[in-house]
């Protein structure tokens, strides 16, 4: 982030970079056009309609997890491809899926024969999948993966009802977090040893998300090898749904230091918010990057952040500066475009961030400015 004009916004703010934000488009829409593939956004990790336009300039289309960002994806992404999956559908949701969605994929078999006869009726349409579990993933973090036991996620191989597969055209795998094209390799070799006998019924296999694509150093010929195996030994379309990678490090979160004080250690107290505005660094944990800091200790002046909520644990980490914070520093966190916004809550009552876009031009638009009605229409 070059652009010092964003330190005189009002905070919090979120920003999103549009030039980062193309060049992992970029990145994106030459797996496509190498590979024939369909890749879409995850809109759980980014749903900030007001750049679906651009988006739908360099990828195929988004993924949904339940009627409301679908029908979001129906309204602002333009004529692209539309999928869902949700572990479980409610009836009067289904109805209006059908009518915007071109793939709905299924949890599980029970799922599957409660909206069959429904499903069938606009199968002119629509596309039906089914979600597996292989059994098999590399994330170590539990909340965040979907194969460890018991999930509720996906249908393993014991409980796979082949003599169920008519009005079923696809079959879709999630297991991978932030991770390599290597991990989806050893994990593809599961899944088709699994259920690789049923690929060759299908006209589609997807993917899933989790695949760290943009990323600085990831492996893109792996990668286009993998889907490229699996179109041209079973004869299917392949898919994939990123959602982290299509806005990685392209937003930022710029917040005020609103006081300082000391126990045991300096503690700055500012206006934007873990719980609130950046939860991953509680429940990953993860440790966003600020401009110009280091670790704890590594420069002269170390505070402990912290936000002005009641709750105790409502701190972003410890982090080390050149020189002494002072009330009214504004701090830069980065990698701010993804599961931030989409996770926003105003506990506390904690005003939600105003987002911007840094238009490739140089120019700041500001594109949402939220006030005490947004906290009290949630009530």
């Amino acid at each position: 982030m070059n652009d010092k004009n964003i330190y005189t916004l009002p905070t919090p703010c979120y920003v999103i970079e549009e030039d980062a934000l193309i060049k992992n488009l970029e990145i994106l829409q030459s797996i496509e056009q190498q590979t024939g593939c369909k890749i879409l956004l995850a809109q759980k990790a980014f749903s900030n309609y007001h750049v679906y336009p651009l988006i739908a300039q360099y990828i195929s289309g988004t993924t949904a997890s339940g009627l409301y960002e679908a029908k979001l994806a129906y309204e602002e992404m333009g004529n692209r491809q539309i999928h869902c999956y949700s572990p479980a559908y409610k009836d009067e949701d289904f109805e209006e899926l059908l009518t915007i969605c071109d793939h709905i994929v299924f949890n599980s078999f029970s799922q599957w024969k409660h909206f069959k006869s429904k499903a069938l009726s606009f199968s002119d349409k629509v596309e039906f999948g089914l979600r597996i579990n292989p059994e098999y993933s590399e994330i170590e973090t539990d909340i965040y993966n979907p194969c460890f036991q018991n999930s509720r996620l996906g249908i393993t191989l014991a409980n796979f009802e082949e003599d169920e597969m008519d009005g079923i055209s696809g079959l879709h795998f999630h297991t991978m977090c932030e991770q390599g094209a290597e991990t989806l390799k050893r994990t593809l070799k599961v899944v088709e040893e699994k259920f690789g006998r049923y690929f060759s019924n299908m006209k589609w296999i997807n993917f899933g998300g989790g695949h760290h694509i943009t990323k600085k150093g990831y492996d893109t010929d792996t990668l286009v090898r993998c889907i490229d195996h699996i179109q041209n030994r079973y004869g299917v379309q392949v898919y994939l749904e990123p959602g982290e990678a299509v806005a990685l490090n392209a937003g930022y979160l710029l917040t005020s230091v609103l006081d300082i004080t000391k126990n045991g250690m300096n503690i700055a107290i500012i206006d934007a918010s873990a719980a609130c505005h950046m939860p991953d660094v509680l429940e990953m944990p993860y440790r966003p990057y600020i401009t110009d800091s280091g670790e704890a200790n590594v420069f002269p002046c170390t505070y402990r952040l912290g936000a002005a909520t009641c709750l105790a644990g409502d701190i972003i980490g410890d982090y080390s500066f050149r020189e002494p914070l002072k009330i009214g520093d504004k701090l830069v966190f980065h990698d701010m475009a993804i599961y931030s916004m989409v996770k926003n809550n105003t506990f506390n009552g904690v005003p939600l961030p105003s987002i911007y876009l840094l238009e490739k031009s140089g120019n700041i638009k500001l594109l949402k400015k939220f006030d005490y009605s947004d906290f009290k229409r949630r009530l």
